[in-house]
C-alpha cells in the first residue's frame, strides 16, 4: 500500500521523532510512505477561533497538496488535525460558496486516517508485540486525547495496541476523559481556566505513579509535558508512534528523566 504522511505542524517543527517513528512502523509492516511536499498547517486554529474566511486558502492548499501525490490512503500520528480534515474542511469551503472545494475536501477526508485508526481498521494490527516487534518494558499511563475521543469516536484503538507491547506495563489514569486543558488556542485565550484544568490532570497522571505518559497527539503531551516539568513531577510524556516502534533492536530508552531517546527513533 502507499501511505501519503500527513506530518503537522507540531510534528513536523518540535516533534519529528514522531514522524520518523509512524514512518518506521508503516515500513516495518512493507508499506511505501510518500511524504506530499506542499503540505502545510491544516487551518484548525484558524476554524477554531472562528476565522472561517482565512481558513479557506489554508485547506484549499492541504487539498491541492494531497490531491497532488498518487497515495491510497493518509496518516497522521495527530487526532486534532485529522479531525479537522474530516470534519472542517468541507464545512469551511461549503461555507464559502465553494463546492469543488467541499467535494475535493471530502475525498480526502475520506482517506486520511489517525495513526490508530489507520494501524487497526485498514492495516490490521491487533497485536502489536507479535506484528510491530513493539517492546517497551516500562510502566505507562494513557491519556486520551478529546479529538480522538469525541469527534474521531477512537474508542480503545490506542489502549488496545498499548495493552498488546511487550513489556509495557498499562496503569489507568484516574478521570481520563477530562480535557488536559491545551485546546489549541484556548489555551492562549483563556490561560487561568487552562491551567487549572492542566493542574487537574497532572494530578492524575502523577497518581498512577508511572513514569510516562503515553498519547495520540503531541499537542497534549507537549502542555501535559510543560506542566510536569515546571512542577518537577519527574514523569515524562511519549506519543502512542515511538512506543509501537520501540524494539529490543532498537528501543525508545527511557533515561529516568523527561528526555526520551534511542536508535533511529531519536
Amino acid at each position: 500500500m502507499r501511505i501519503a504522511l500527513f506530518a503537522t505542524c507540531l510534528v513536523d517543527a518540535m516533534y519529528p521523532q514522531v514522524a520518523v517513528a509512524t514512518v518506521t512502523l508503516l515500513e516495518r509492516l512493507g508499506h511505501e510512505v510518500v511524504f506530499p511536499a506542499g503540505q502545510a498547517c491544516c487551518g484548525q486554529m484558524h476554524v477554531n477561533s472562528g476565522y472561517l474566511d482565512a481558513a479557506v486558502p489554508v485547506v484549499a492548499n492541504h487539498v491541492r497538496a494531497f490531491q497532488s501525490e498518487e497515495y491510497d490512503v493518509a496518516v497522521a500520528p495527530s487526532g486534532s488535525c485529522v479531525a479537522s480534515v474530516k470534519h472542517q474542511h468541507a464545512m469551511v469551503a461549503r461555507r464559502a460558496g465553494d463546492e469543488a472545494l467541499a467535494d475535493r475536501a471530502d475525498a480526502v477526508g475520506a482517506r486520511t486516517y489517525e495513526l490508530s485508526a489507520l494501524l487497526t481498521d485498514v492495516l490490521g494490527v491487533t497485536d502489536a508485540a507479535a506484528q510491530l516487534g513493539s517492546w517497551f518494558p516500562y510502566p505507562v499511563t494513557y491519556h486520551p486525547s478529546c479529538h480522538g475521543m469525541r469527534l474521531l469516536r477512537l474508542g480503545d484503538r490506542q489502549r488496545d495496541l498499548l495493552r498488546t507491547v511487550e513489556g509495557l506495563e498499562l496503569r489507568d489514569l484516574p478521570h481520563e476523559e477530562e480535557c488536559c486543558g491545551f485546546g489549541g488556542t484556548f489555551s492562549v485565550k483563556n490561560p487561568e481556566v487552562s491551567t487549572a484544568m492542566l493542574e487537574d490532570k497532572v494530578a492524575n497522571v502523577v497518581a498512577t505513579g508511572a513514569p510516562l505518559c503515553a498519547g495520540g497527539d503531541v499537542s497534549c503531551l507537549m502542555h501535559m509535558g510543560g506542566g510536569m516539568s515546571r512542577a518537577s513531577t519527574g514523569v515524562g510524556t511519549v506519543h502512542l508512534a515511538q512506543v509501537l516502534a520501540s524494539t529490543r533492536e532498537d528501543p525508545l530508552a527511557y533515561d529516568g528523566a523527561t528526555q526520551l531517546q534511542g536508535g533511529a527513533l531519536r
